[in-house]
């Protein structure tokens, strides 16, 4: 096996980062407080094109705050999407809600707004009230059809929390993702297209909400002299550290989405060859930050997601199924859901590919020579 792994979606450091966190240690600022804290949210802010912004723990952190800012409690119910990270409706949970799980869409694999619109209606015949809120995810750095699903929210007045976690830097009609909903989420794990480590942020234009989110986020102090707390309050805050390497990360950030998009380019065009496999397309309007390449492979053929990353994975290549619905975790057993079956079959016949903006054309081809020979002996 060769010694040196390829992963999925590695952090990718350099020298700007180092020396904002250089700075961090020189000026002593190494708790959730100090200039970088502060800096990074002001940065982050101007690039997503929105006022006011909240520097977190991480994204899963951030949807918690925005659900306590909505007031969402025990008897609520959250709508979200089916096809996501356990961490875009966990937050639902803590709040004593209940998540409602809508499926997706052919064409960008996020929530349906035909399905959205039936979801809210059923809950408020079933329930008499609608849900609380709306998650939007918009997975895999792909535009979720955020006018329709806008148009849902404002026809039922629900505040939209839109989950840009894995689409820093994609776009929606121009607009950054993020911007789109009454909240905006931000993940920067160490595995995201930009990473603080661990970390994340809350966005919107509301400045009311961002404050009482950084206030939540610092365990609710009362302004006192001493330690009073009127609320429970949240151990969330990024540390001054983290938001030295998330400001040297966004100088970089642009370059990272052009890597992250010319390995999907490189990823399509050298497998274009192989029967049965397809790649998402983008709709009209959208841009993606290609944060993860994913393929499906049709049923009808011989090779399959699982052949794939065997192979891959003894090769010493990481690759990953496509998230399996949250309709069909244990943990969320007897949840409501509106279903139609398309995400069940993304992630029966879907696979993730190494993505990282660190990968070399060398890894590409490597890569894709391996997916073509799993394709030849799948056919023998």
């Amino acid at each position: 096996m060769p010694e040196t792994r390829i992963y999925l979606s590695p952090p990718h450091m350099g020298e700007w980062e180092r020396l904002y966190v250089n700075e961090a240690f020189e000026s002593n600022w190494v708790s959730p407080a100090g200039p970088h804290i502060t800096a990074f949210e002001q940065d982050l802010a101007a690039y997503a094109g929105i006022s006011y912004c909240a520097a977190l723990s991480s994204g899963t952190a951030a949807i918690h705050l925005a659900l306590i800012l909505l007031d969402v409690g025990k008897d609520d119910e959250v709508v979200c999407p089916t096809f996501t990270f356990s961490g875009s409706c966990n937050p639902v949970v803590y709040q004593g809600a209940t998540p409602v799980f809508v499926d997706s869409d052919l064409e960008t694999w996020n929530m349906d707004p035909e399905l959205l619109t039936e979801a809210i209606e059923d809950r408020i015949k079933k329930k008499g009230k609608k849900p609380k809120a709306i998650i939007v995810v918009h997975l895999y750095g792909m535009p979720a059809r955020m006018n329709e699903i806008r148009a849902v929210a404002r026809r039922f007045e629900i505040p939209i929390i839109e989950d840009a976690a894995e689409a820093l830097g994609s776009e929606y009609g121009g607009k950054k993702l993020g911007t789109l909903g009454d909240f905006g989420v931000y993940s920067f794990n160490g595995n995201k297209i930009i990473t603080t480590s661990g970390g994340g942020a809350l966005v919107s234009e509301n400045k009311t909400w961002i404050e009482r989110a950084r206030f939540l986020a610092t365990q609710a102090r009362d302004p006192a002299p001493y330690y009073q707390h009127s609320v429970i309050g949240y151990n969330y805050r990024l540390s001054n550290i983290c938001a030295g390497i998330g400001r040297g990360q966004l100088h970089v950030l642009p370059d990272r989405v052009q890597k992250r998009r010319a390995n999907f380019e490189f990823y399509r065009e050298h497998l274009a060859s192989v029967e049965g496999l397809s790649f998402p397309a983008e709709p009209p309007g959208s841009f993606s930050n290609r944060w993860l390449t994913t393929m499906l492979i049709e049923k009808n053929t011989r090779l399959t997601p699982e052949k794939v990353r065997l192979v891959l994975e003894s090769e010493n290549i990481e690759s990953r199924p496509l998230w399996k619905p949250m309709h069909l975790q244990p943990v969320f057993q007897g949840a409501p859901a509106i279903i139609n079956g398309t995400s069940g079959g993304f992630f029966d016949t879907g696979l993730c590919l190494p993505s990282g903006s660190n990968l070399k054309t060398a890894d590409l081809e490597r890569i894709c020579d391996l997916i073509r020979s799993v394709a030849v002996t799948a056919r023998v």
